[in-house]
């Protein structure tokens, strides 16, 4: 504008020794050679200047935190509370800083050259990375977007507006899910084609995500302070302990899970190793959602487009601490608070009095529960047989009528009927654990917590938070997906190109609320979502681990003495516990198949390094 190039008419681009500076700035000189002089005369002020100045141009943190707080996030911290109480505190924090520590990076690298990532690491790292990190990032993106439909629909049909897309308003369930999604879809697209114009556009597009990200902290602090002052106060004493790093709940149950599974007397094997297993996958839920690849994929090329260079690397380091890692911890620690607080070791008594009754997630989470542990009853091969001929009894009960026989469509199978018999049969203790142990939803601690805060708080403040998540996470997906599409295809990040990948997104995306449910929590499909991007973060940090140490990338930016060995020593760390997790991960849903792909993934980049070499 007019008014910052005059502001700046002292500025001498023939004696700026920085970074080539990227298209945008070039579009925008005035505002951005603004924007470096406020930032070099506030460090000359001193750090209360530079505090001020740091806040009224921070963006692309504000970004990550748009996409973090999202339904990964609030399942993750849902579920670590419903397992551990407020043992693990810690962990999303904890991850947070190493995914902090990694973002940092990242960014330090881009504003010291000014090189696009992709391109960069092509070009001086290895191609294979550089595609696997494209490519897992637009596979994170397609999957991601499913649970935040399913999120932002199940919000305005539960809580905000039931009287309108509910049940009792709206029978035909399909019909009001698609009313929901056609309004999230078309929110989300208008707010992402105001980036896409940039100038007042982008600025407009910022100041709505801060806003969104402000309700999201706003709504579950406020739940957790009306907790604390109602009639049954928090135990501060046990939060604050919920803050320590306890590693021991990777082995075992958390204390109060630990004596009900003791009282299961000879099945307590079992038990024990069901009840670790869900803690482990809640665990990188937790991890995977605090920092995912596609958030890799999006601050470097949010700060290419504002034109920032290697003068404002102080700068991005504060606004990924005050727009991602405050607003996190605080929504993310006040919905395990209240999670804790309200489900962990409680059973829900009505999947045991009346299961027909009970919500639909609750009864399928308990019945697949007891499906589990007949598997564990009978072994493998009897369960084997079972499940083949439930198979073939569902396969005529789906045909028409003439196909079917005399067979009436409500008919349970043998599997059914022998897990049935199962449930009336166990000893009390087995069903009360397990009843503790099913999968709540946020709209089932909302009502949980109507007789504390009344329904107004509960169940509108939940709502509105969740609907926050969804909208802002959609919308930072769909703006991450036109860059990578932009990426992959060597155009510019704007006009028809980024346009597309933002909807194929959202497309993606719309299907959720209609391929996701049968019984199931709604909230848990964000489990093997999580899960799924676990297993391709370390693509995206040990190549940015790779950009830092690359000389012919970095040149004279590349630290050197102290401060290259405190980056390689926190990002090596960050890449350790991000590869135990990925491994975990594979192992677990994927077996000797899933490290066979790691396995290929490797060589492959291997033997590009030394073709590449060789040439």
């Amino acid at each position: 504008s007019r008014s910052a190039t005059m502001s700046y008419n002292d500025y001498d681009p023939a004696t700026d020794d920085s970074a080539a500076v990227p298209d945008a700035a070039i579009e925008e000189p005035g505002r951005i050679e603004w924007e470096r002089r406020i930032i070099l005369d506030a460090k000359r002020r001193g750090p209360l200047a530079k505090l001020g100045a740091y806040t009224r141009l921070s963006g692309p943190g504000w970004l990550q935190g748009a996409i973090t707080l999202g339904g990964g996030s609030l399942t993750g911290s849902l579920f670590l509370g419903v397992l551990a109480g407020f043992s693990l505190l810690w962990l999303q924090p904890l991850a947070m800083i190493l995914g902090v520590v990694m973002l940092s990076a990242i960014g330090y690298v881009t504003l010291s050259t000014g090189e696009r990532p992709f391109r960069a690491i092509n070009r001086h790292v290895n191609p294979v990375l550089g595609w696997g990190w494209a490519i897992a990032t637009l596979m994170a993106n397609l999957v991601w977007c499913m649970p935040q439909f399913v999120l932002g629909t199940e919000a305005v049909r539960q809580n905000l507006l039931p009287d309108v897309f509910g049940p009792q308003a709206m029978p035909e369930e399909t019909a009001s899910k698609a009313i929901v999604v056609a309004l999230l879809f078309l929110v989300s697209a208008v707010i992402v084609l105001q980036y896409d114009r940039g100038g007042w556009g982008l600025k407009l597009f910022e100041i709505i995500l801060k806003l969104m990200v402000a309700v999201v902290v706003v709504s579950f602090v406020g739940v957790v302070v009306k907790m604390a002052t109602g009639s049954e106060a928090l135990d501060f004493a046990q939060v604050l302990k919920g803050f320590v790093p306890n590693l021991e709940l990777l082995f075992k149950p958390a204390p109060e899970l630990a004596a009900a599974v003791e009282a299961t007397g000879e099945s307590s094997g079992f038990w024990e190793a069901r009840v670790v297993a869900m803690q482990r996958d809640v665990m990188i839920t937790a991890a995977a959602t605090a920092v995912g690849i596609n958030m890799t994929f999006l601050l470097p090329y949010s700060m290419l487009a504002r034109g920032w260079d290697k003068d404002f690397r102080g700068l991005a380091v504060f606004d990924l601490s005050t727009g991602l890692f405050v607003p996190f911890v605080l929504a993310t620690s006040c919905v395990v608070i209240a999670s804790a607080s309200q489900f962990h070791g409680k059973a829900e008594t009505i999947v045991l009095t009346d299961i027909d009754a009970a919500p639909a997630n609750l009864a399928g989470g308990y019945r697949k529960l007891m499906t589990e542990r007949l598997k564990h009853e009978l072994g493998d091969e009897e369960f084997g047989q079972l499940a083949t001929a439930q198979a073939e009894h569902e396969r005529r009960r789906a045909a028409p009528a003439g196909d079917r026989g005399s067979l009436p469509p409500s008919t349970p199978g043998p599997l059914e009927m022998a897990r049935d018999e199962l449930m009336d049969s166990l000893d009390p203790a087995e069903r009360k654990l397990a009843a503790m142990l099913v999968e709540r939803d946020a709209f089932q601690l909302a009502g949980s917590l109507e007789r504390l805060t009344g329904r107004g708080v509960s169940q509108y403040v939940f709502g509105i938070g969740v609907l926050g998540m969804a909208i802002s996470t959609i919308i930072i997906l769909m703006l991450i997906n036109g860059f990578v599409v932009c990426e992959m295809l060597g155009v510019k990040a704007e006009g028809a190109p980024h346009r597309i990948g933002a909807l194929l997104a959202a497309c993606s995306g719309a299907a959720g609320p209609f391929i996701w449910g049968g019984g199931k929590s709604q909230f848990w499909l964000a489990v093997p979502t999580s899960v799924f991007g676990m297993v391709l973060l370390p693509i995206a940090y040990v190549t940015f681990l790779l950009m830092m140490n690359s000389r012919s990338l970095m040149g004279a930016n590349m630290p050197t003495g102290a401060k290259r060995i405190r980056w390689n020593v926190l990002m090596g760390l960050a890449l350790l516990l991000a590869s135990v997790g990925s491994l975990y991960s594979i192992w677990s849903k994927a077996g000797w198949y899933g490290i066979a792909g790691l396995g290929a993934f490797i060589l492959l980049a291997v033997v590009v390094h030394f073709a590449r070499r060789r040439s």
